[in-house]
């Protein structure tokens, strides 16, 4: 029986382990990361690919630091034939990459060479891209930049955001990785290297990312909010607070109209002007210390007082 140490982080991973489960693979143990506060109350939260772990009944170990740590001698003394990582969130150190007589497998959520780095689904939204996809690549040293696998190609709607993206890919990726670790485990896969010359790079989101530039194109401004949907969210500034937006459309602008500028309170939406003749029609969005809600709410309270030709930004 094949052994495979599994290593893994969100939701997009769990549903990996559980097929390397059902499919017979042994798992001497899970790696993820460690339990983390979450929310406003800080509650500490164990990871969901933890959670399943548990739920199989597997070892779990949640390294801080995984280089140089106690469990990083365990895993290697375990003596895998491969590893499997799937959205882990930390680089692998070479003596682990070199420990399975196998190698270690990492399930990409883009088409390498694009996309290498941490925030590949994201990336791919706020680009405007109408497709992306998973790759399945051996590990090397340098993130993201080992030998080609598999491949498999999804569409990205017009309105898709990162969670509904996120979610199928997971499921995309898989299936993908249960069609290819048979011919890896006979030493019978492709192994197609990269061409680093055509390699783009998606890392992690911050905070730069997430503030609205009004005067960017409208589509463009669309693209980024439902690709920081539902998390951590697109922002913009309002009577000097942070105000979230997290639903939205293009529609016609006004003529002479600013970059930012309300157009509109009409109709249950908030309209703001973007800096090509275009506009954001913005219909849910999340005032500074509140929940989410529709805009259509928020008007009829907290911003009852706004008005056209009030500024965003």
């Amino acid at each position: 029986m094949t052994r495979i140490i599994f290593m893994g982080t969100p939701d997009f991973s769990a549903p990996v382990l559980r097929m390397l489960i059902e499919e017979g693979y042994e798992v001497p143990a899970v790696v993820t990361q460690p339990d983390r506060p979450v929310g406003r109350k800080r509650i500490l939260t164990p990871p969901p690919v933890k959670e399943e772990a548990l739920r199989l009944g597997l070892p779990v170990l949640q390294p801080e630091k995984l280089r140089g740590s106690t469990e990083l001698d365990e895993i290697i003394a375990l003596a895998p034939d491969l590893v499997v990582t799937a959205a882990y969130g930390q680089i692998l150190p070479n003596e682990l990459l070199d420990a399975p007589r196998l190698g270690c497998l990492n399930v990409h959520a883009s088409l390498l060479p694009e996309y290498r780095g941490g925030a590949p689904i994201h990336q791919a939204i706020i680009d405007g891209c109408t497709e992306t996809g998973v790759t399945i690549m051996y590990m090397a040293e340098k993130l993201d930049a080992g030998d080609i696998i598999s491949q498999i190609r999804v569409p990205i709607g017009p309105d898709d955001d990162t969670g509904e993206l996120f979610q199928r890919l997971s499921e995309a990726g898989t299936r993908l990785l249960k069609e290819t670790l048979p011919s890896v485990v006979a030493g019978e896969n492709d192994r197609i290297p990269q061409d680093h010359s055509r390699a783009t790079f998606a890392g992690n989101i911050g905070r730069e990312q997430e503030k609205i530039d009004w005067s960017m194109p409208a589509a463009s401004v669309h693209n980024q909010i439902r690709g920081l949907r539902p998390w951590p969210g697109a922002f913009t500034e309002h009577e000097g607070k942070t105000m979230k937006i997290w639903r939205s459309e293009t529609v016609p602008g006004r003529k002479g109209a600013e970059p930012g500028e309300v157009i509109s309170v009409k109709g249950g939406a908030i309209t703001v002007q973007a800096g090509d003749g275009h506009a954001l029609r913005i219909t849910e969005l999340q005032p500074s210390g509140k929940k989410r809600m529709d805009a259509a709410g928020f008007l009829n309270g907290a911003g009852a007082s706004l008005a056209e030709g009030v500024r965003f930004g």
